[in-house]
Order: C-alpha cells, then sequence, then structure tokens
C-alpha cells in the first residue's frame, strides 16, 4: 500500500518582523528543526515518498547558507522527497531553485517540479502530477492539465498543487492561484495534495492541505501538522492521518477586567504559559491601581515564562479606588492630577485617553515608592 507524508508551507527565511530580535531568531530557527521532525516521521512511517506542496522557501532572496542548512536538514530520510514551487519561492527564470541548482545543494533523492509534467514513482506504481508556480500570482487554474494527463494502467494518479480552491476558502484569498473545487473528482485523482493554506483541513476525502509544520501566526487554523496519506489501490478512498509536528503554540488571547474574579482568571491563564506558548494579548476594561500592579507583576513573570508575550492594556481604565488614593497619600494638587487623568482616561481620542492611564499608572508607582515601608522611618 502506498504512503506518503503530505506537508507543505515551510516558509524557510521567514523573518518574523513583529518580534523582538531573539525572539524571531529562535522562531525561524524552529522552522528547520520542523523539517528535521519531519524528515524523522517519515522514516519512522517508511513512506514511499514525502510530497511538498510549495512554499519551500519564505522568499527567493534567503541566503545560500540558508540553502544549504534547509537541504541538510532532509538527511534523517533517505528515501524520496518531492518538491514543487509555490508563490513565496516560485520557479522564475532566476530563482532560489536555479540558484539552489547552481550551488549543487540539491540532494539526489529530491526532486524538484519546475515543470507540468507526469513524475512516475515506479517503486511505489505512483503518477504524481504537479502544477508548479512559475510566477508569483497567476489567474489562470494551473491543475487543469492534470485531467488530460496519460499515466499507466494500475498507477495511483496523485496531485500536487499550491494555491487557492475556489468558492471553500475566504474570499479575500480567492483571487489568486486559483483551483477548481472538484478538481480530484474531473482529474480522477487518488489524492490531491495542496499547499497555501496555513492550517491542516479537508476539502473533500480526496483533497487535503496539509499546513505549514511549525505554526507561524495567530490563527486557530489546525496547523503545525502533516499528513500521512495511506491509499490502498488505485479509486480506493484515501487515509489521511494528521500527525503534530509544530513545537510552539500561538495564543491570540483577550480579557475584559470588569469584577476582581475577572483579573483573578486572567492571572490564572497567564500563569499557565510556558516556553512552547507564543502569546498575544489585548486586556480591557477597568481595573482599580492594586489590581494593575497585581497585573503588570503577572504579565512581566508570563513574559520571562513564555517563548514571546506582547500585551496589550490600551483598553485598560485604571480607576483608583478611594483607598488607592488615600494609600498614595495624593491630596490637595496631586489629587486634583488623579482626577484628571482619570477624566481623560474616558476621552474620545484614543491616543490621549491610552497617555493618560499610562501617567496614571507612572504617578502611581512614584507615590507608592516614596511610601515609607510599613513600620520604617521617612528619610
Amino acid at each position: 500500500m502506498p504512503r506518503f507524508l503530505h506537508t507543505a508551507d515551510w516558509q524557510i527565511g521567514k523573518l518574523f518582523g513583529q518580534f523582538d530580535a531573539d525572539e524571531a531568531a529562535l522562531l525561524a530557527d524552529e522552522r528547520f528543526n520542523a523539517v528535521e521532525r519531519l524528515a524523522q516521521l517519515a522514516a519512522v512511517h517508511a513512506v514511499d515518498a514525502v510530497l511538498v506542496a510549495g512554499d519551500v522557501f519564505d522568499a527567493q532572496t534567503v541566503t545560500d547558507r540558508t540553502l544549504h542548512r534547509l537541504f541538510h536538514a532532509l538527511g534523517g530520510f533517505s528515501g524520496r522527497w518531492v518538491m514543487i514551487p509555490g508563490n513565496h519561492d516560485a520557479a522564475l527564470a532566476e530563482s532560489v531553485w536555479t540558484r539552489a541548482a547552481r550551488l549543487d545543494a540539491i540532494p539526489a533523492n529530491l526532486t524538484v517540479c519546475l515543470s507540468p509534467e507526469p513524475l512516475l514513482l515506479d517503486d511505489a506504481r505512483v503518477a504524481l502530477l504537479p502544477a508548479p508556480l512559475t510566477q508569483r500570482n497567476t489567474h489562470a487554474d494551473l491543475t487543469e492539465w492534470f485531467a488530460a494527463a496519460d499515466t499507466p494502467a494500475g498507477y495511483l494518479r496523485v496531485g500536487l498543487a499550491h494555491g487557492s480552491v475556489q468558492g471553500i476558502l475566504a474570499e479575500d484569498i480567492d483571487s489568486a492561484n486559483p483551483i477548481a473545487a472538484g478538481r480530484a473528482a474531473s482529474a480522477r485523482l487518488d489524492y490531491l495534495a495542496l499547499g497555501d493554506w496555513h492550517g491542516t483541513r479537508e476539502i473533500d476525502p480526496r483533497t487535503w492541505y496539509a499546513g505549514t509544520p511549525e505554526t507561524d501566526r495567530f490563527r486557530a487554523n489546525a496547523s503545525g501538522q502533516a499528513l500521512l496519506v495511506d491509499i490502498a489501490a488505485p479509486g480506493a478512498p484515501p487515509v489521511v492521518t494528521p500527525v503534530v509536528t509544530g513545537r510552539y503554540r500561538w495564543h491570540s488571547a483577550g480579557a475584559e477586567l470588569q469584577v476582581p474574579s475577572d483579573l483573578d482568571l486572567l492571572l490564572e491563564r497567564l500563569a499557565a504559559f510556558g516556553p512552547a506558548d507564543v502569546v498575544q494579548m489585548e486586556v480591557s476594561g477597568r481595573t482599580d491601581l492594586a489590581g494593575h500592579r497585581r497585573l503588570t507583576d503577572a504579565l512581566a513573570q508570563a513574559q520571562g515564562r513564555a517563548r514571546s508575550l506582547v500585551a496589550d492594556l490600551a483598553a485598560l481604565q485604571l480607576e483608583p479606588t478611594e483607598a488607592d488614593i488615600e494609600a498614595l497619600a495624593a491630596d490637595g494638587y496631586l489629587a486634583d492630577v488623579v482626577g484628571e487623568l482619570q477624566a481623560a482616561q474616558r476621552a474620545n481620542d484614543p491616543a490621549r485617553a491610552e497617555a493618560a492611564r499610562d501617567a496614571l499608572a507612572l504617578l502611581a508607582g512614584l507615590l507608592a515608592a516614596r511610601r515609607p515601608a510599613a513600620g520604617g522611618q521617612a528619610q
């Protein structure tokens, strides 16, 4: 029974510019580790081939070192690798692929399909039909030739493509690099291995997106996986098994603070994040100064544990209680300033409101630092 490992969208060389330099470097490095894990999976499961459905590289301009490092990462599986160019690494006249060939970096067990013609994997009795992208965006369906392609009798017909299945995915990605819905049926394919969508997704029983093997964005789309595909014989339904390959878990989280228990729950969530978590969090609502101090302390602790944690507190209002004001000893002019900053937080101008909140937090910190310690003497 032929067995494949279907993967895509490695995006090797991705820069992660929205993160601090150290965090970005670790996230980029993990993409190479994900490829090594794919090679190990392929070896353990004794697949007939690893099919990579495009966007191996994130850009044509990756360094020579990155090219060599990527191809060395394939070394854990000595069997057959098959790749096609996607929109990020399209097979231009001069491309990352032509450079890799000049560098003699492509290993002997890797076939890069640069033209739309059948590739016969005779040992597995599989006819592979690739649809490589030769430019970043095309409005033609490059899988159309599959239907008329002649393949040997008794061979599985497996398509390999990179693009957007029309009418299935979000409208804003339905324009470039279209793939007709129902292509597997119209082209008599036993399986159609797709790339471009970064999450694992079944389009129909014979058509799947594998998704990226290492999550790279804040979207709950079942990323960080690859697909083991078993097909008993031509015409038999494929058995598709998702396998977890990713290390990092990306979270886009939000919390609205209205009552003290809301803050307690948020602190519990923050305490649960660890070295495998990449987090962006938006906190809104209102809290007193004591709650704000608890929150900022917990955020600092969580940022030390998580791989990355970015918190946006712009929509959080500080509302000092009478006890807060009394504890700060903010009377007279300072009390007036605190009141003005509280009012400014409710301004229609978001930038002014955020500046007022930050100023209030800073003032509270300065006043707290001037208070004598319990049982101590003021200097």
